[in-house]
């Protein structure tokens, strides 16, 4: 699939963009989450950005077959290629490799409820999550820099690093329970069991920290970070028969609610800097659905 001349000139601007940004961003305002895990190492970081970029080609061309891409000149499409021009900028700070990266985005027609951010920079979202939930500028920020942090943060190479561990250990266990005289496959079965619950906290602390990063990635843009309370509600609405927070790789959305709003001292002034006003002058957010209420910041 060959890229539009429109496609290229996103890219263009994009690339200008984020050099500038990049120079010019603070390191020491904003939230703070440590440095990435060390599991990333373990996986080739640069591989799966390869890989990741062929298997995004091949489902954009997928879609367009099926006459699922949305085109360039679509306005959904035009809404996130312009609201992804004002978040990468400020994310190039959390990854050295980000400004190299050949960032896209694009649109599929498909009723799932979904988006992501491949490792290199590829970004899809789906219909469904746009229309079901009647996403807002500042709430498709807040995915869309959720997203982009997993690619920022390594999400993908360190949960490969952790199951390359984990089935080290499990292989490990069975050897030395063959040696005792004990059953190596049940040995492994108990140990795989531990190893997947083990993997699903990692995934839910990955989950948290997109949300943290993205929450200050969009309030650098001038997003209301705000909006990441009325998307977990919205979220809520749609999704009740969700399964327990500890059988997820998701945490609850009350739980994302609060660690949201722990975070609001840390990027809300860099949404009222972004802005060009004070917090106190901040009106308070206002979705766009009936039955969520009004937040403001500071309580009033």
């Amino acid at each position: 699939m060959k890229p539009s001349l429109l496609s290229l000139a996103f890219a263009s601007l994009l690339s200008a963009a984020t050099v500038s940004q990049a120079q010019n961003a603070p390191a020491t305002d904003g939230v703070k989450v440590g440095s990435m895990s060390i599991f990333r190492k373990l996986a080739p970081t640069g591989a799966l950005e390869g890989q990741a970029a062929a298997q995004y080609a091949q489902t954009m061309r997928q879609a367009q077959q099926q006459r699922a891409l949305g085109p360039d000149d679509n306005a959904q499409v035009l809404r996130l290629r312009a609201i992804a021009h004002k978040l990468i900028p400020f994310a190039l700070r959390w990854n050295a490799r980000a400004p190299q990266w050949k960032w896209e985005v694009n649109l599929i027609a498909s009723r799932q409820i979904n988006a992501y951010c491949m490792p290199g920079g590829k970004i899809a979202f789906y219909t469904g999550i746009l229309d079901t939930l009647k996403l807002t500028d500042d709430e498709v920020a807040i995915v869309m820099g959720h997203e982009i942090a997993h690619a920022l943060r390594e999400h993908g190479a360190e949960r490969a690093g952790k199951a390359n561990v984990a089935n080290f250990g499990i292989k490990l266990a069975e050897v030395i329970a063959g040696a005792k005289g004990y059953d190596p496959n049940l040995v492994g079965a108990v140990g795989g069991g531990v190893a997947k619950m083990g993997m699903l906290a990692f995934s839910r602390g990955d989950e948290t920290e997109a949300d943290i990063v993205g929450l200050d990635i969009a309030a650098r843009a001038g997003y209301d970070p705000r909006a990441g309370v009325a998307l977990w509600q919205k979220m809520g609405m749609v999704s009740k028969n969700a399964p327990p927070q500890w059988l997820s790789t998701h945490p609850s959305g009350s739980s994302r609610i609060a660690e949201i709003q722990r975070h609001f001292p840390e990027v809300m002034p860099l949404y009222a800097h972004a802005r060009g006003i004070s917090l106190n002058a901040l009106a308070p957010y206002q979705s766009n659905v009936k039955g969520i209420a009004a937040l403001a910041y500071p309580a009033r």
